[in-house]
C-alpha cells in the first residue's frame, strides 16, 4: 500500500526524492523478510 502511494506521488510530481524514499522503503521490507525466513529457519519447533 505505501509502496504504491508512494509511486503514484512520484508519477504525478516527478519528484525524485519520493522516488527515491521508495526504493530505501523497499529495500527495508525485503531486509524485514529475509530477516524473518532466517529466525523462522532456526526455531527448533517451526510455528512460524
Amino acid at each position: 500500500m505505501i509502496k504504491q502511494i508512494a509511486w503514484n506521488t512520484f508519477k504525478n510530481t516527478g519528484n525524485i526524492n519520493t522516488f527515491l524514499e521508495y526504493s530505501q522503503l523497499k529495500d527495508i521490507e525485503n531486509n524485514i523478510r529475509i530477516e524473518e525466513d532466517g529466525n523462522c529457519k532456526n526455531k527448533r519447533n517451526n510455528n512460524c
